[in-house]
């Protein structure tokens, strides 16, 4: 079998473009005793994917350049020398941004096709799903009656945070940018308010959605979202932290004053839990109640969600460059190969 790869071909400096991956063709090894040979079907593209691009320090090692780019993959079985798996059994694995891979068979995990679409393996009942999930009810921890309040809302971990928050009898209140999402929020996804962050009121509209001030805000973005929401931050406001998508491209510090004394004299003053995190951290004492809880959540209609399909392997990094700009309606797939 013959793999197309998508490696990393320089650092980018701001925005990834076209300069930054380069595309090649390659053999695969022969299979070995305990391996499996996996066609790829779908290709998951999320904002850490930012940060392997980078070397500045972080939670992971970053991709070095010549290298695939990661991933997490849905792929079919081709050929097994696994026990358990066969041909034409789907996989989720983490083969990254190539069209076929060898992969150990006891490093995958295998899929239900009549149980959920696979590709919600990669998206409301993958990664995405369980950092929703996890942070949400171990860091935010929302009471019956309080505010929560959740940025990059039509995401994958967006949408869902909002809709478990109103599970567990919290007001759910999210932000996103353009009139589309912010409808679908309230009519899609059942959230309580939405609100536009593009809008020139946007910091009128959280007021007005907020009344009586936030209790958790999940956040993923930071910037001027976070600028406005802190302002609304009640005394034990929970904030979850996976993501700052906004800064991810930055090239300088932010234009203005430092405010990090402020806030931090916030954090001391309002008694506020500030607590970043990483999923897989609560794997263990998440991961059972998640599968549990999110599935038949999902199958009952209680969460729902969306998924932004892209065709063709040849178009993950435009399609990656996107979702960095908040281009993608849902959680972004790219469709490798029929």
């Amino acid at each position: 079998m013959e793999t197309t790869q998508i490696r990393l071909a320089q650092r980018p400096v701001g925005e990834p473009d076209a300069d930054t991956f380069t595309t090649t063709t390659e053999s695969l090894p022969a299979l070995e005793d305990g391996q499996v040979a996996l066609a790829v079907r779908y290709l998951s593209l999320d904002p850490y994917m930012r940060g392997r691009l980078s070397t500045a320090r972080s939670y992971a090692a970053p991709v070095e350049i010549g290298d695939v780019m990661v991933g997490g993959t849905v792929g079919e079985v081709v050929e097994s020398r696994f026990e358990g798996l066969a041909p034409g059994d789907f996989v989720l694995s983490y083969s990254g941004w190539q069209s076929a891979a060898v992969v150990d068979g006891r490093h995958v995990r295998k899929l239900d096709p009549s149980a959920s679409p696979v590709t919600t393996a990669l998206g409301v009942l993958g990664m995405p799903g369980f950092t929703a999930y996890a942070g949400l009810l171990e860091i935010g921890r929302p009471k019956e009656g309080e505010t929560v309040v959740v940025a990059a809302a039509t995401g994958p971990v967006g949408s869902a945070v909002g809709q478990v928050a109103r599970i567990k009898g919290a007001r759910a209140v999210g932000i996103a940018g353009g009139p589309d999402k912010v409808r679908a929020l309230t009519e899609e996804f059942g959230f309580d308010a939405a609100i536009d962050h593009r809008a020139p009121d946007f910091v009128d509209q959280l007021k007005a959605a907020t009344p009586d001030g936030i209790d958790v805000y999940f956040e993923n973005v930071g910037g001027k979202v976070f600028d406005a929401v802190r302002r609304r931050l009640n005394t034990y406001a929970r904030i979850p932290v996976c993501g700052l998508v906004a800064n991810y491209n930055l090239t300088t510090m932010p234009e203005g004053p430092d405010q990090l004394p402020g806030f931090l004299g916030q954090v001391l003053t309002q008694s506020l839990t500030v607590r970043g995190f990483i999923q897989d951290e609560f794997t263990r004492s998440h991961g059972r109640d998640f599968v549990r809880d999110m599935g038949a959540w999902v199958r009952s209609g209680q969460v729902r969600y969306r998924e932004d399909v892209v065709e063709g392997l040849e178009n993950a990094p435009a399609a990656f460059a996107g979702m960095l700009r908040g281009e993608n309606f849902g959680k972004l797939v790219v469709k490798v190969s029929r």
